[in-house]
């Protein structure tokens, strides 16, 4: 697997559609862990196949920002929580790449997390749809096909998300107690309240169970609570499971 920030030779003004007439589509993959981005690459890379061309990958913020400038896909595959402030700050700096009316740059969210509080924000930040890592590599391929036309795309129960914080014209409350915790904390709690195991959520996070670890005791300690138990009372409590 190439450097995060290496790109490829393609051409920004190609069409969407070889000389064949057939589909094409070129990606920028953003995900802070490498292997995830080695499985992605390998299930809907293959372009003689999928139509799907991976022009880039990133690590990071700043990673992030460089290559879709430098490369100009039509789609970018964007993790949530990333180093250097998340998906939604790839998107602000972004702006202006997808605001260009003649080839804009699309945002397909793809997370671990299906937290609301998340799924709202890179879509406000202007992500066209929001999928998570369950879905299968001929659903993320069409996904990302859809998105390049225009359409907005989202799991089905994220979906509601979207529509109900749209609909309403209230903020969410503030949660002080949540707010304690970082990104990674967050999606270590969800896990842990649905009843996974240590090794389940290392290898889901692609972390390892040491650092799983570290992060259920932060947790517990941010929110002085007892056990996993009583971790999970409270994340129910406020349906975050």
């Amino acid at each position: 697997m190439s450097d995060p920030t290496e790109t490829n030779a393609t051409a920004a003004g190609e069409q969407a559609a070889d000389g064949a007439g057939r589909r094409h589509v070129r990606v920028v993959l953003v995900d802070d862990h490498r292997m995830f981005r080695t499985g992605v690459q390998a299930e809907i890379g293959r372009t003689e196949q999928t139509g799907v061309e991976v022009v880039g990958e990133a690590a990071d913020v700043d990673q992030a920002v460089t290559v879709i400038t430098a490369t100009r896909p039509e789609v970018v595959l964007l993790d949530v929580h990333l180093p250097g402030g998340g998906g939604v700050e790839v998107l602000r700096r972004c702006a202006a790449l997808m605001a260009d009316a003649e080839r804009p740059v699309r945002f397909l969210a793809l997370s671990v997390s299906d937290a609301a509080e998340d799924v709202i924000g890179v879509i406000r930040g202007g992500a066209r749809g929001y999928v998570t890592k369950t879905i299968t590599g001929s659903d993320l391929i069409d996904s990302v096909f859809r998105v390049q036309e225009g359409d907005a795309v989202f799991s089905p129960r994220l979906a509601g998300f979207v529509l109900d914080a749209f609909a309403s014209t209230d903020a969410p409350p503030v949660d002080e107690d949540l707010d304690r915790l970082t990104q990674r904390e967050r999606e270590v709690l969800r896990l842990i309240a649905r009843g996974y195991a240590y090794k389940e959520i290392a290898k889901q996070l692609f972390i390892s169970v040491k650092t799983v670890e570290s992060h259920v005791s932060a947790v517990l300690r941010k929110l002085q609570l007892s056990n996993r138990h009583e971790l999970t009372r409270w994340a129910t409590a406020r349906r975050l499971v």
